[in-house]
């Protein structure tokens, strides 16, 4: 928090240098893990209405999980400032958040397969009844010291560079309440210490109740997001003026389809 009350520009190098070794260390590790590799979790076979359903309710996590939409419009608005040009703002933007989303894929996903190649299923529930991170887990199991260093390391880096992107996300939001509901310009000053401390007491009260992450991200996060990943965006498509020249794309079927799974799943899930 102090961090964004100084300098945006600030901010944004610190992330920047944040995000690599953060990457190198989830590369290492699920390097390191190969040799731990067992094929437990190949003999678990779930029965087809079972896999379907498991895989179902796993939609709201994964969208939770991949999604950085909150720092999207600070981006957006830098490069737009870069490079005047609506097109060819579009287009580095559209060109920059597909290397991002591959890079992103491919490190997460690798790093998912080797966590879960080695573990079993019980020590997996086992986790998850903890209510602590696959890192931490790994680090008792193995009573390796490096994964206990790296463990909270890769918690640090991960929850600081995505809350700066909340972060902005949530100041931009409450902006653009006050300028709807006022008319006019809020002070950035007086808005960027309203932000600190709605952060600050949200997050420590948050710290204090210890949710289960997983069961906060399905009943609550996955569906939010899901809504305004998916949602949202195709009705402004087919509503607001400016974005009609999107209209008329396979991806808009793919993303409103995908979007109402993600909020069915947590409809199923409650009830």
């Amino acid at each position: 928090i102090s961090v964004m009350l100084f300098s945006e520009k600030v901010m944004l190098k610190i992330t920047e240098l944040l995000v690599y070794p953060l990457v190198l260390i989830l590369f290492a590790l699920s390097i390191y893990l190969i040799p731990q590799w067992n094929a437990s979790m190949l003999y678990e076979l779930p029965t087809a209405g079972g896999f379907i359903t498991t895989l179902w309710l796993t939609i709201p996590v994964l969208v939770f999980s991949f999604n950085h939409s909150p720092a999207i419009s600070s981006f957006t608005l830098s490069q737009q400032r870069e490079y005047k040009d609506f097109n060819t703002t579009e287009y580095h933007i559209g060109r920059t958040e597909k290397g991002t989303s591959t890079v992103l894929l491919f490190f997460v996903m690798f790093f998912v397969f080797s966590c879960v190649l080695t573990l079993t299923p019980a020590e997996l529930l086992e986790a998850k009844a903890q209510n602590i991170s696959i890192l931490s887990y790994l680090a008792n199991k193995f009573d390796n010291p490096y994964i206990s260093y790296f463990a909270p390391l890769v918690a640090f880096f991960a929850i600081t560079s995505s809350f700066f992107g909340h972060y902005l996300g949530a100041r931009e939001g409450l902006e653009g309440l006050y300028l709807k509901m006022k008319g006019e310009s809020v002070n950035r000053k007086k808005l960027n210490y309203g932000t600190a401390v709605f952060f600050l007491l949200t997050l420590w009260g948050v710290a204090i109740i210890n949710p289960s992450i997983l069961g906060l991200i399905e009943s609550l996060g996955g569906p939010i997001i899901a809504m305004i990943l998916f949602i949202m965006p195709m009705y402004a498509v087919r509503n607001v003026p400016a974005m009609k020249r999107y209209q008329g794309r396979f991806s808009n079927v793919f993303v409103t389809v995908m979007g109402l799974i993600a909020i069915s799943a947590v409809v199923y899930g409650l009830l």
